[in-house]
C-alpha cells in the first residue's frame, strides 16, 4: 500500500494520506479504505482554472453510521464543472460517484467509514455527459445493482488493500469492470444510456490485454470471462476494429520485446528471458515472427540498437 503524489487527503496537501487509510494502487485504480473519523474524500487539483459554480457546493448528509461507498473519477474536461448543486441524503450501503477535482462535502456521523474507488472516467468508458449525469443520484443500497454490488464492493477493497500484489491487482482489475457495469447500468435505470457503449468495452479490453501480456495463458475465452462477455462477441468487437485479438495480443507482444531489447539500461538479459517474459513460450517461434514483422532477428536488432546508442 502507498502514497501517490497529487491525490490530497488530508486538508489539501498533495501526496498526503491519513494514518488511518488504508491503501492500494493497481491498474489504474486507487482503492483507499478510510477507518472510523471525520469524513473527507479524497480529492485532485483541477489541471485548468475551475469557473464559479452558481449552484454552491454539492454536500452530502447522512444520520446514520455505517459504511458509504464513494467514486471519484479522474479526468474530462469543463462539461465536469456545469452541474448543479447537490444536496442529498446517503444511506450506509450507498455509491455515489464524484468528480475528484471538486469532491462533495460529508456530513456523516463519526462512527462511519468510507471506502473510496478512484480511476479515470476513460476506464469507466464514460463520456463528459455521462459523468454529469451520475454524479448528482447516488446507486441506493436499496436498488436492485445496489444490493447486489454494494457489499461485494466493500468486501473487495478490504481485501485488496491487504492482499499481496498479484491478487490485490487482480482484485483491482475486477473492481474496475465492476464499477464500469455498474456506471452503465445506473445510466440506463435513469433511462440514459451510456454513450458508445461498445468503444468503451473495447478500450477497457485493449488495456487489460496490455496489463497481461506477460501471462502466456492470455486467450479470448480468458479475456471474455475478464469481461463478462460471450468470446463470440469478444471477436465480433475487433473484427469491428479490422484486426483480431490473437493479432493485437501478438503485435502488442513484439512491441514490447523490440522496445526492451533496444533499452540497454535493461542488461544483457538473453533474447529468450526477454521473450518469456512479455509472454512468449517458444524462443524459436519469437525469432520467426519478430524475423517476419520487422525484417531483422531479435539479436540483429539488439545489436542494431547497441551501434546506435554508441
Amino acid at each position: 500500500m502507498t502514497a501517490t503524489t497529487g491525490i490530497e487527503v488530508d486538508g489539501g496537501r498533495p501526496g498526503a494520506v491519513r494514518p488511518d487509510v488504508a491503501r492500494r494502487r493497481a491498474m489504474g485504480l486507487d482503492i483507499l479504505v478510510a477507518g472510523a473519523g471525520p469524513a473527507r474524500l479524497p480529492r485532485e487539483r483541477a489541471p485548468h482554472a475551475q469557473p464559479v459554480i452558481a449552484g454552491g457546493p454539492h454536500r452530502w448528509s447522512a444520520r446514520d453510521g455505517g459504511e458509504y461507498l464513494f467514486v471519484g473519477v479522474r479526468g474530462g474536461g469543463p462539461a465536469l464543472l456545469q452541474e448543479p448543486s447537490v444536496n442529498g441524503m446517503l444511506a450506509p450501503g450507498d455509491i455515489c460517484f464524484y468528480d475528484v477535482h471538486r469532491p462533495p462535502s460529508l456530513d456523516l456521523p463519526e462512527q462511519s467509514r468510507t471506502k473510496t474507488f478512484l480511476l479515470s472516467r476513460d476506464l469507466l468508458g464514460l463520456a463528459d455527459r455521462d459523468l454529469h449525469r451520475l454524479t448528482g443520484v447516488p446507486v441506493s443500497r436499496g436498488s436492485r445493482m445496489g444490493s447486489l454490488l454494494s457489499p461485494f464492493l466493500s468486501d473487495l477493497a478490504d481485501t485488496a488493500v491487504t492482499a499481496r500484489s498479484a491478487v490485490g491487482d487482480m482484485l483491482a482489475w475486477n473492481a474496475v469492470n465492476l464499477l464500469a457495469t455498474l456506471a452503465a447500468e445506473h445510466l440506463r435505470e435513469q433511462g440514459r444510456p451510456a454513450a458508445d457503449d461498445q468503444s468503451s468495452t473495447v478500450s477497457r479490453i485493449l488495456r487489460y490485454i496490455d496489463l497481461n501480456l506477460g501471462h502466456a495463458d492470455l486467450s479470448p475465452e480468458r479475456i471474455a470471462r475478464a469481461h463478462h462477455i460471450s468470446v463470440r462477441y469478444l471477436h465480433k468487437l475487433f473484427a469491428d476494429e479490422g484486426t483480431t485479438v490473437g493479432r493485437r495480443i501478438l503485435s502488442r507482444r513484439l512491441e514490447e520485446c523490440r522496445r526492451e531489447l533496444a533499452d540497454r539500461s535493461r542488461g544483457t538479459r538473453t533474447i529468450a528471458a526477454v521473450a518469456g517474459r512479455w509472454g512468449f513460450v517458444s524462443a524459436t517461434h519469437f525469432s520467426r515472427v519478430f524475423r517476419a514483422t520487422y525484417g531483422l532477428t531479435p539479436r540483429e536488432w539488439r545489436d542494431a540498437a547497441g551501434r546506435d546508442v554508441r
